[in-house]
């Protein structure tokens, strides 16, 4: 498949775009600064600098032209307020999305955070509550495309902790925390079988090897 990845100098985007380029996809990646491009490839991966914050849709669309597959990975990221929260995790998703939908990529995941399901309460700091209703935002935007196949996923507390292999992929799996290394595992099964379109899922670590744990929830839609 030729994949690409918005956000593709990000921790968890830079594990993905590994784990792709090893088994023979062909990867672009989304950067905003050209000196990350080094990063990308290192891996074997294609650096594409655009800034999703500022591009218009037809630039986007160009990068997308061809691509059996779109992952959106990027973030504003700590230390950024709640302005590029919805102008990063919200706007340039549906930005995104639409390239995607224009140049015909149609399988599309999306990385989401868990608790975007629901209102933050009202003692979330208000950064994070920003966050989370731009992530949810996001969401309902491309939930709402019949012209994806869409998945979303919401992993729990990201750790660089080594990845396991072993998860808990559910539409609800309650709290917990998940490797950023098995999270990029997630979303490489995850583009392999079409079966889990449609669906919002959690993701924590847990007892389920990954390819178990997606081939499980691929078959409850038979």
């Amino acid at each position: 498949m030729r994949i690409v990845i918005a956000g593709g100098h990000g921790q968890i985007a830079l594990r993905l775009e590994h784990l792709l380029t090893a088994r023979g996809d062909e990867v672009a990646g989304i950067i905003r600064k050209p000196e990350q491009a080094g990063d990308l490839l290192a891996s074997g991966t294609e650096p594409v600098v655009c800034d999703l914050e500022t591009a218009s849709l037809e630039d986007v669309v160009k990068h997308l032209e061809g691509a059996d597959a779109a992952v959106f990975a990027a973030g504003a990221g700590p230390g950024s307020g709640a302005a590029r929260k919805e102008t990063v995790d919200h706007r340039s998703a549906v930005l995104f999305a639409d390239a995607a939908e224009r140049a015909g990529a149609r399988r599309f995941l999306i990385i989401s955070s868990m608790g975007a399901s629901h209102e933050p309460p009202p003692d979330t700091d208000p950064v994070f509550a920003a966050y989370l209703r731009a992530k949810a935002a996001a969401d309902d935007d491309i939930r709402a495309r019949d012209g994806l196949d869409w998945t979303v996923l919401r992993p729990g507390r990201l750790t660089n902790d080594p990845g396991t292999g072993r998860v808990k992929l559910a539409e609800h799996t309650g709290r917990g925390e998940v490797t950023r290394d098995d999270v990029a595992a997630v979303l490489a099964a995850l583009l392999d079988e079409p079966r889990t379109a449609g669906r919002t899922l959690e993701l924590i670590n847990g007892d389920t090897p990954v390819a178990e744990a997606v081939r499980a929830i691929a078959a409850e839609r038979g």
